[in-house]
């Protein structure tokens, strides 16, 4: 599991939720340790992670976590990545294999996953939480980039943004531009202040396999985030509609 953890900056603000508990157990890692029993060992999650290779042949990865308990683990940062997002949010984790068990066990394993099995794969890999004002909620819905991140811009210091999909921190172990999450539409209510605990219990309390199948995400270009990049500290940032990309015009 070692394969790229050792590049991990987890000076990175969009780390610094899962710093903690991550960096730790990165270390153990790169010293040595077996990648799925140092997860195990931190005993943060509901589950066991287990070898790739228990993965029974033709079986679906989500039927067997929710048969077994166990998670499929191989080398490397996306499934370390998965790992932390099971201790820090076992509860909604929990409730997605459910759901995705659930769609295997009404419409088999096939070539088309479906919609909602889509939007709960998507959730897992790319979802990001906010808790924000509203006006910076009113902003991103209309992918307003300059009121957004220009004219809100002191706004963002009381906004909290959490990566929850394991792909997306993967994929900013290397930053790049372009990267953007899909921001889950309901805001992350602010009396929970910064808890991860009350995230994770609100979240699997009102996610459900109907609302994930209208596809309730939003696009944020992560990097654009105030703090979390040098470059976006120039207006000229946002001006590349190739990234910011404005909303569709219903014709």
């Amino acid at each position: 599991m070692s394969t790229g953890l050792a590049h991990i900056d987890w000076r990175a603000p969009w780390l610094a939720p899962c710093r903690t508990l991550g960096e730790p157990l990165a270390q153990q890692v790169l010293t040595g340790h077996c990648g799925h029993e140092t997860l195990n060992v931190a005993g943060a999650a509901p589950v066991r992670f287990v070898p790739q290779t228990d993965l029974p042949p033709g079986m679906a990865y989500e039927q067997f976590i929710h048969d077994t308990g166990c998670v499929p683990t191989r080398d490397g940062l996306h499934d370390f990545f998965n790992g932390l997002c099971w201790m820090r949010f076992p509860r909604t984790k929990r409730l997605l294999n459910r759901l995705q068990a659930a769609e295997i066990q009404a419409a088999g394993v096939g070539p088309v996953r479906g919609p909602v099995r889509d939007a709960l794969t998507l959730f897992d890999e790319n979802a990001a939480l906010l808790q924000a004002p509203d006006a910076l909620w009113d902003a991103l819905l209309a992918r307003d980039w300059q009121r957004l991140f220009i004219d809100l811009r002191p706004l963002w210091a009381q906004a909290r943004l959490d990566l929850f999909g394991h792909a997306l921190l993967e994929k900013l172990v290397v930053p790049y531009k372009s990267i953007t999450a899909h921001v889950y539409r309901a805001p992350v209510p602010t009396g929970l202040g910064d808890d991860p605990a009350g995230w994770d219990a609100w979240l699997a309390g009102r996610l459900s396999a109907a609302e994930l199948g209208t596809k309730p995400f939003t696009p944020l270009p992560v990097l654009g985030v105030p703090g979390w990049w040098p470059a976006n500290q120039d207006p000229a940032f946002y001006a590349d509609a190739g990234v910011f990309r404005p909303a569709r015009v219903s014709a």
